[in-house]
């Protein structure tokens, strides 16, 4: 398989993360593919609902490298920067079989230290060739993806809850990508997660100018999972919610059973 980029963005409580880990577990008990999981999301929901602990955050290898730039302790040129950056970004992976989860962490001050920024987003691209799938769990916000983990994504999926709010935000962020090209991207595609019946899709639907990628229906199990911060690694595939999303990879093109 051809290495491919997809993002997942919506206001937060809407699913986004649940989502995610919901098609990198899929994906994964697969087996056939490579696939990196980035957790771009500062409130940091994605590795631990994958089952994982994160050790060091690409925020704190920047965080690292400025402090040692302020005391006056960092010397070399950019091909030595940029040799220690690609090697602690590698250091911070969280590897399992064939998936590695890497952690963003927190944004960064404003307009402070762009080399190094640079330099960062570079490099996490330039690791991202290195797997078939990339997976991002980012946040409400898409220039977020383009300022701190990588300029292009293949699939952006926006989700939403069936509320106006969440409904709002992801038409906020098509918006964004229409008209100011926040990222670029190939496609861009809804899912309305915490759906009761077909007929609120369609009543949603009519209000919005996006393709539907597929909906996820209400599941118990979710909220339980949630509730007592269990991993998503054993949630049961029969599922009402993980048949919804297996059902979403295939209109992404992406097939999650052994066929």
């Amino acid at each position: 398989m051809e290495g491919k980029i997809i993002a997942v963005c919506g206001k937060g409580g809407v699913g986004k993360t649940f989502l995610t880990a919901a098609m990198v577990k899929l994906l994964v008990d697969k087996g056939d593919w490579k696939i990196l999981a980035i957790d771009a999301d500062p409130s940091f929901g994605l590795a631990p609902v994958l089952g994982v602990k994160v050790k060091k955050t690409v925020d704190d290898i920047r965080n690292d490298l400025i402090d040692t730039i302020i005391k006056g302790e960092r010397t070399g040129d950019k091909s030595e920067l940029l040799s220690r950056l690609d090697y602690e970004v590698f250091d911070a992976l969280e590897e399992n079989a064939n998936l590695a989860v890497l952690a963003i962490g927190r944004p960064e001050d404003e307009g402070c230290y762009c080399q190094v920024n640079d330099l960062l987003k570079d490099i996490i691209e330039s690791l991202s060739k290195n797997f078939d799938l990339v997976l991002i769990d980012g946040e409400a916000g898409i220039e977020q993806i383009n300022r701190r983990v990588m300029k292009t994504v293949d699939d952006l999926v926006l989700i939403s809850d069936t509320s106006a709010k969440g409904i709002n935000v992801v038409s906020a962020i098509k918006k964004l990508v229409d008209t100011r090209k926040a990222v670029e991207c190939r496609r861009v595609g809804l899912v309305i997660n915490r759906v009761g019946s077909r007929e609120v899709v369609d009543r949603i639907l009519n209000g919005v100018s996006l393709d539907l990628l597929g909906w996820i229906p209400e599941d118990d199990r979710v909220r339980e999972y949630d509730f007592n911060n269990k991993p998503i690694t054993d949630f049961p595939e029969t599922s009402p919610s993980l048949v919804a999303v297996r059902q979403i990879l295939e209109e992404l093109g992406l097939r999650s059973d052994s066929a």
